[in-house]
């Protein structure tokens, strides 16, 4: 990819050519939200860990592979978005800071409108990856985390055992699969590269791996151990 190009000619040539930046455009995961708690009864809040965040460890990654090299990172995450909303906050959020990479990722929020909200999903992802991509900028549609594949015997309160028990079920019956599929394809049909997490955790859900139990919250945050495996993916992604 241009972005890994354009580290190495910094790396060899300091004074005359820029650093890079980077945007990540997506939801809650990629805004850095790890542990729920229950403030007030019906009232939930996250817990925010932007230092544990997957772009600050791909950030990390580079650090040690280009380390004379800055690497702007543009956090465009917000907790409970989806494709639309982020669509039409792009050009704030992104656009307006000219990156050189954006990594899009959508997926956990939108599943929640079952089969249906499918058409939605993906042209709000074409539009977004057509806007990018006119703008110059290089893009990656990266595909989430699973959510819970059950209740988790450690979540303890009933508030967050009733959420976790309908995320399952979008999990147990493939809603998020179809998404992830549908997402796929339109990154394909827009010429955009995708990194597919999403196939990693389903291969150690094959093995055996409880991954319900590498979920920060239990529900749909990966933990901060797991964060790794999107900053490692994306990082191989971008030297293919």
């Amino acid at each position: 990819m241009k972005i890994i190009e354009k580290m190495a000619q910094k790396a060899q040539n300091n004074m005359d050519h820029p650093g890079v930046t980077i945007a990540f455009l997506g939801d809650s995961v990629t805004q850095g939200c790890f542990e729920i708690c229950e403030i007030r009864p019906g009232e939930i809040e996250a817990i925010y860990d932007k230092n544990a965040a997957y772009h600050n460890y791909l950030a990390r990654i580079f650090a040690v592979l280009f380390p004379t090299v800055p690497v702007n990172i543009i956090n465009a995450g917000i907790s409970g978005d989806n494709a639309p909303h982020g669509l039409s906050r792009l050009e704030r959020d992104v656009l307006s800071h000219s990156p050189d990479l954006t990594v899009v990722c959508f997926g956990l929020n939108d599943c929640g409108g079952g089969e249906a909200g499918l058409p939605g999903y993906t042209a709000a992802l074409s539009e977004i990856f057509r806007k990018l991509t006119r703008s110059g900028c290089e893009v990656i549609f990266m595909t989430p985390n699973m959510m819970c594949t059950k209740v988790s015997n450690l979540i303890d309160r009933e508030l967050f055992r009733g959420v976790a028990a309908g995320i399952a079920g979008l999990q147990n019956v493939g809603v998020l699969d179809k998404y992830v599929a549908a997402a796929i394809d339109t990154a394909n049909a827009c010429g955009v590269r995708v990194c597919d997490c999403y196939a990693k955790w389903k291969r150690l859900n094959e093995c055996g791996v409880d991954t319900t139990e590498l979920l920060a919250n239990k529900i749909n945050h990966p933990d901060r151990n797991m964060n790794w495996l999107f900053a490692a993916a994306l990082a191989e992604t971008m030297f293919e």
